[in-house]
């Protein structure tokens, strides 16, 4: 006979206990979490307190005590495996080769914020009706991948005896981007206006650009980069894509990242799109989804190195990069730039030209962080020094 469901037995409620005995304690999520499980089982009181009892017992082991040197803790935590870290940069994604950036020079990239990682990239998730035909996902790689004239050229040449530029496109690679021979004159007559643009009428992928004015020798090599650097379709940004399949469903992995172009796109799911690219991401969507991927990215990079890092240490970290509501570098740039102590900020890199400054604005320390009270010979606010006792006279003690 199986016990009575929680949700018949009259003596106690599930919601009610769980509630009662950890809901100032535990985080709501857990809380709610909790409840929607167990109210999935037929489980007795006896049972359902010793769940509970083993959650009090893992939040109490969880617990941060008072004073407790949380910034110390977690640049330990995430220093030390790090000097175990390999400098190996790349590794290739894919089908086709797609660098990414991994192991220590992804780590400071990250934690110095830069504005655009050595490799961006971004993974594009197609919407229901086009995520399981490889045709269509094709078609929309094709759309978005950046086609310049220098990706379907095979030759280009000048000829100053005619005045004119000839240039040969590579038939293979004008059929592998889905792009016309008119295509290519139609951008670059839109871009020459002292030319005229046409067909070869030897080679029908051959074209021709007739100058009206002559060539200026001088000039020659910058016009054929502009020419080669014309932009005949995509988005810009993305300069490679390669098609995955994962699960039962095709996925577009892009070499670059420009997330407010390619969400506009209607065959893309915007809700699903990822890059790697945290400063665009704090741009396009916002800080609190910049502080996610940061921390995401963190762990990606430790775990792929084997390396155990509590998570808790790395949100520390991003939070302290994202509290002024804007990514920040640690460093004398970034986090230690908003600090108050101007001790602190001598401590850190620059001492004379942070101790000038602070000297010619007549700042004030207070002497309330550790790095401050070391310097000058405090005890440091941590663990029983930051407790602080007063003693008042007028209150009498009885007993």
């Amino acid at each position: 006979m199986t016990s009575p469901s929680i949700s018949d037995v009259g003596s106690f409620n599930a919601s009610d206990l769980i509630e009662k005995r950890l809901g100032a304690r535990v985080p709501r999520s857990v809380v709610e979490e909790l409840k929607a499980v167990v109210t999935k089982y037929s489980i007795s009181k006896e049972q359902l307190d010793k769940i509970i009892s083993e959650v009090e017992k893992e939040v109490e082991e969880n617990t941060i005590d008072p004073g407790e040197p949380v910034g110390m803790v977690a640049a330990q935590s995430i220093g030390e495996p790090s000097t175990q870290m390999t400098l190996r940069t790349f590794h290739y994604a894919g089908v086709r080769e797609l660098n990414v950036t991994l192991g220590l020079p992804r780590l400071i990239e990250l934690v110095d914020a830069k504005k655009t990682p050595s490799t961006p990239l971004t993974y594009v998730y197609l919407k229901p009706e086009y995520k399981n035909s490889r045709e269509k996902a094709i078609e929309v790689a094709r759309k978005i991948e950046m086609t310049r004239v220098l990706n379907v050229a095979l030759r280009i040449d000048v000829d100053f005896f005619n005045n004119s530029i000839n240039i040969l496109l590579d038939r293979d690679m004008l059929e592998d981007k889905g792009v016309e021979v008119e295509d290519v004159i139609k951008v670059i007559q839109k871009s020459l206006k002292k030319a005229r643009v046409t067909k070869s009428e030897e080679n029908p992928y051959e074209v021709v650009i007739q100058f009206e004015e002559p060539i200026d020798p001088t000039k020659v090599e910058r016009l054929r980069e502009k020419i080669l650097g014309l932009k005949i379709k995509g988005v810009k940004g993305i300069n490679k894509v390669i098609i995955q399949r994962r699960g039962d469903e095709y996925v577009l992995v892009c070499e670059g990242s420009n997330l407010s172009e390619l969400m506009q796109i209607e065959e893309i799911d915007y809700r699903r799109i990822r890059t790697n690219n945290v400063k665009e991401v704090e741009e396009v969507l916002g800080i609190e989804a910049a502080r996610a991927l940061l921390i995401e990215e963190i762990m990606n990079v430790l775990e792929e190195q084997g390396l155990e890092v509590d998570i808790r240490h790395v949100m520390l970290v991003a939070d302290m990069m994202t509290r002024t509501g804007t990514v920040k570098q640690i460093g004398r740039h970034g986090v230690m730039a908003i600090k108050d102590s101007p001790l602190a900020k001598a401590a850190f890199e620059v001492t004379v030209k942070n101790l000038v400054n602070s000297a010619v604005r007549g700042e004030i320390d207070k002497v309330t962080g550790i790095t401050e009270s070391v310097i000058v010979g405090n005890y440091i606010p941590v663990g029983t020094s930051k407790v602080g006792i007063v003693f008042n006279p007028h209150i009498k003690i009885e007993g």
